[in-house]
């Protein structure tokens, strides 16, 4: 992956998180409900969205995971993100993650975003299967993966071990076969 690849939707662009990008991230990753389900705690300060846009841009560098910044298009301000990431090239799969400002829940934005990266990592990751692993009372999440086309598969019991306990984990899937059967 030389240049990071920039995918226009309908509504969005999802594009390279930059360091300016942080106040942006900071505004909802400082918000309880939108880290109610995430992995992180709520941000404290600016320095934590910068050190998280380095990280996930570092990872693309290695070639472990791509993460984009979302906006509307035509605006700068970057309302969400959404990309890879445990990457496993040998085995031709890779996770989602995402997350989004409250001021864009339910509107379609995420469900545009997600069905962008998924066609993207089929087709030019090449991808065979794309999992992702959400808290069993992620209501929202769990109907968004639905409509993107991606299979529950089972509870996964104390999975993870975030904010100082085991939680489980609800996996979801969709593989290429089944991707490519949906769009036609």
């Amino acid at each position: 992956m030389n240049t990071f690849p920039v995918i226009y939707t309908e509504r969005l662009t999802l594009r390279q998180l930059r360091p300016e990008d942080s106040m942006h991230l900071f505004h909802y990753f400082s918000r309880d409900e939108v880290t109610e389900f995430y992995d992180l705690e709520s941000f404290t300060s600016i320095k934590q969205a910068t050190d998280l846009i380095d990280s996930w841009n570092k990872r693309y560098e290695t070639e472990q995971g791509i993460r984009w910044a979302i906006s509307l298009k035509n605006e700068e301000r970057v309302i969400g993100t959404c990309g890879y990431h445990n990457w496993a090239k040998e085995h031709s799969k890779a996770e989602i993650g995402y997350e989004l400002t409250p001021e864009y829940w339910r509107q379609g934005i995420m469900t545009e975003a997600i069905a962008a990266i998924l066609q993207y990592g089929f087709q030019s990751l090449q991808l065979n299967r794309i999992e992702a692993f959400i808290d069993p009372a992620n209501i929202s999440s769990r109907k968004l993966l639905l409509k993107a086309g991606l299979a529950e598969e089972g509870l996964l019991r104390d999975c993870f071990f975030e904010k100082g306990q085991f939680v489980d984990a609800v996996i979801f899937s969709i593989l290429r076969r089944e991707a490519v059967n949906r769009r036609h």
